[in-house]
């Protein structure tokens, strides 16, 4: 009797670690059929941006630093998606050749052709507004000029989203004056001061300088009511890098990558998608 006991309960154990083995393969099979299709979906959008960067040359100063712009961002997204392990670093990659994709479009804006197809929204683009006037402001020594289109004074361009947890609204400026964030993961003492210049009560920039200091775009009032709950603060709940979160795609905004690697499968700080570098300098002429 003992013995028959032994066997059925061996093989109870056996069927056991049979099906273990049967489901652990079905998820391995799953997760790399998501990987697959992840990769092919962001390789489009790569490739798409491939064939107009390699096609277009820029007429003037805003239409050139714009495929400047989108060239860095299809170098960016070919290393991420050679690195991609996982489906949400693959969504990653295909939002940076996305955001290229929007500085193609403003370069062809700028030099007068069909801008072309609709580009998918990028995450945080719509929080982040939008710059809906001109306007000139004395900041630090010099002047600062932002404006719905492109001209000789503002030939910078950014499609939106958020830059080091912030939002930053859709539009032309003098100087790209995020990119010392981009660059370094975090926002200068100052950078509160300029945004309240540049958007104090526009129209399209449905926050002000307290919700770009706390990382809220769209639905600034919750977003208060969170600060005043202690949620808010420097950065509010976001990383040093965007909205991502430690090994989640979450709500990564334009800007937040780099073609690093993938350190932890995270992409926040410690070796994920931060810190990309596309532009040298700081706010004194270095751009």
């Amino acid at each position: 009797m003992g013995t028959l006991l032994l066997i059925v309960l061996i093989l109870v154990v056996l069927a056991g670690a049979a099906l273990l083995l049967v489901q652990n393969r079905g998820r391995t099979r799953r997760s790399d059929t998501q990987l697959a299709d992840a990769k092919a979906d962001a390789r489009q959008a790569i490739e798409r941006l491939g064939g107009q960067v390699y096609n277009l040359q820029g007429a003037d100063e805003s239409s050139r630093a714009a495929l400047a712009d989108a060239s860095e961002r299809f170098t960016a997204a070919g290393s991420q998606i050679e690195q991609a392990a996982t489906p949400a670093q693959a969504r990653l990659a295909k939002q940076t050749a996305l955001e290229g994709l929007y500085y193609v479009r403003a370069a062809r804006t700028a030099m007068g052709m069909d801008p072309g197809p609709a580009i998918p929204e990028l995450d945080g683009q719509r929080s982040s507004g939008e710059v809906t006037e001109k306007r000139r402001v004395d900041f630090d020594g010099r002047q600062i000029s932002s404006s719905p289109t492109p001209s000789d004074q503002t030939p910078n361009y950014y499609p939106g989203g958020r830059v080091a947890g912030r939002p930053v609204p859709r539009g032309w400026y003098s100087e790209p004056w995020w990119k010392p964030a981009l660059i370094g993961g975090a926002w200068g003492v100052g950078s509160v001061l300029l945004f309240d210049a540049l958007f104090h009560d526009m129209s399209g920039v449905g926050y002000g300088a307290q919700g770009f200091e706390n990382g809220y775009g769209d639905g600034y009032q919750d977003g208060l009511a969170a600060a005043d709950g202690g949620d808010g603060g420097w950065g509010g709940d976001d990383g040093a890098n965007g909205d991502s979160g430690q090994g989640d795609s979450g709500d990564v905004g334009p800007g937040d990558y780099g073609a690093g690697d993938f350190g932890g499968g995270g992409f926040d700080g410690g070796g994920g998608f931060d810190g990309g570098d596309f532009g040298g300098g700081g706010f004194d002429g270095g751009f």
